[in-house]
């Protein structure tokens, strides 16, 4: 599992760690019932506090994303969802023509945000007149 933790970056080291969790089970690079290091591991490969990781462990676990039994460690959930792989596909030449043309992550995040359709308010429903 490679994770990276930018000082810098937006977000809690916590969040950091629970977003790229997040990644890593939506593209299958974490699969289903994957075992994940423990938290002193991690903390430790990251240079961070144990406490730091173990509230991202909490986080996803309250989102049914992660599983931890006494003994067994803690794992990807059995059924925890993956993305299709068209949206993956698709993703990876988003990645590649945002690369090519020299455009950063930041930009590309935004750029998909501006054009994600956003939903639409249901009609609202013709008014009715009562008379007295």
């Amino acid at each position: 599992m490679a994770l990276r933790i930018s000082l810098t970056g937006s977000g809690s080291p916590a969040e950091q760690i629970c977003d790229q969790i997040r990644g890593l089970v939506a593209t299958d690079q974490l699969p289903a019932g994957q075992r994940i290091p423990s938290v002193r591991q991690l903390a430790n490969d990251l240079g961070v506090a144990p406490g730091t990781v173990a509230k991202a462990y909490r986080q996803l676990e309250g989102e049914g994303l992660l599983q931890t039994r006494v003994g067994g460690g803690t794992r990807i959930h059995p059924d925890a969802s993956t993305t299709p792989a068209q949206v993956i596909e698709q993703a990876r030449a988003l990645v590649s023509a945002a690369t090519m043309a020299g455009v950063g992550l930041e930009d590309t995040a935004r750029i998909l945000q501006a054009v994600w359709p956003t939903p639409t308010a249901p009609a609202e429903k013709p008014s009715r007149q009562v008379w007295n």
